[in-house]
């Protein structure tokens, strides 16, 4: 089992944790699914994808998070593509998600 666990190191206050959980989620970031290989045995599909599909935009998510604001800090010109390259590799992941659980 995989969980996304805020920490005091993500630069947040952590009474705000479950919010930012929710962000994760709702950005595609972090999305919520199951894999039960038991299910193969009856012809059914392992994967389930239980996330609704994303909501919100990845930078929604990540302007909160200390790690991405210290990148626009320490390298403004270069913040801006890489988080366009997250964003779009999250995008991508979904897709992907989304076809494994058809």
């Amino acid at each position: 089992m995989l969980a996304y666990s805020h920490c005091i190191a993500h630069g947040y206050d952590l009474r705000m944790g479950v919010d930012q959980q929710q962000r994760a989620v709702h950005s595609g970031y972090w999305p919520l699914l199951r894999y039960n290989p038991e299910l193969r045995r009856t012809g059914e599909n392992p994967f389930t994808l239980d996330s609704p599909r994303p909501s919100t935009r990845f930078q929604d998510y990540a302007e909160q998070e200390l790690r991405y604001r210290m990148l626009a800090r320490t390298n403004p010109r270069e913040a801006g593509p890489l988080l366009q390259q997250a964003a779009e590799a999250v995008a991508r992941r979904w897709k992907l998600y989304e076809a494994m659980a058809r």
